[in-house]
């Protein structure tokens, strides 16, 4: 029997002997190549801090704003400040909170420091409010710079395995001769896998990360206007006892 046709019908048998290939998302992580493998996991694992700090940043950022509202229907409901800063105990649990006991706790020390002179305290109290905002804006991004990284990067992670599961699909075909479909499909179902599981991590993130920059972005626009509204009130305390 010629040799080709003795490989033909050997590779004919086999096939038709074969098991069903197995396209689960694991059947199609354990035949893939280690380095779309490798890719596979760290997309993955992307994807799952991803999602950890999106339930992270959405539990805060409601909580922060719910404490906000209850503590700006506080402060403008007339109570004396140095009673509300009593009440507070030097622990501030939301931006603005920490805004108002920074600003009151220099212009307490100020006061104490030297009672009969108020010459830059507005300056400082200033100053003081304008580094709790830096500080509060920069808690409030933490981590988001991840979800950016994710979001612009994991599509491209997933392409070049992709890529790479294609060239060893087309290295198996040019081995072995044969360009049946059952030859090429799981190769190339491997390599398209691994650009979808960047698509997966990396749209949530890019929506998640636009939700909470704009929220951020609220927030220290809230935290910029009570400051300057908190050093109008202090400047008219500061006239009426000069």
């Amino acid at each position: 029997m010629d040799p080709v046709t003795t490989t033909q019908v050997i590779t004919e048998t086999a096939a038709a002997d074969a098991v069903p290939l197995d396209f689960s998302i694991w059947g199609l992580f354990m035949r893939a190549d280690i380095v779309v493998k490798l890719v596979m996991m760290g997309l993955f694992f992307a994807s799952v801090w991803s999602w950890a700090i999106i339930f992270d940043k959405w539990w805060r950022f409601a909580r922060v704003e719910r404490r906000a509202d209850q503590f700006e229907r506080i402060f403008w409901s007339g109570r004396s400040l140095d009673d509300l800063y009593q009440e507070m105990g030097h622990r501030p649990q939301h931006p603005l909170s920490a805004l108002f006991i920074a600003a009151m706790r220099e212009w307490r020390r100020s006061q104490e420091v030297a009672a009969s002179s108020f010459v830059g305290l507005k300056e400082r109290v200033d100053k003081v409010m304008q580094v709790t905002i830096n500080r509060e804006m920069m808690a409030l991004e933490s981590r988001l710079l991840f979800l950016a990284t994710v979001g612009s990067v994991a599509p491209f992670v997933g392409l070049f395995g992709t890529v790479w599961g294609i060239m060893n699909s087309f290295q198996s075909i040019a081995i072995s001769r044969d360009t049946n479909l059952a030859v090429v499909a799981p190769g190339i179902a491997e390599a398209l896998f691994a650009t979808g599981l960047g698509l997966v991590a990396a749209i949530p993130a890019v929506i998640a990360y636009n939700r909470f920059s704009n929220q951020v972005s609220r927030i220290g626009g809230r935290m910029e206007s009570f400051a300057d509204e908190f050093s109008a009130i202090l400047s008219r305390q500061l006239d009426e006892r000069g």
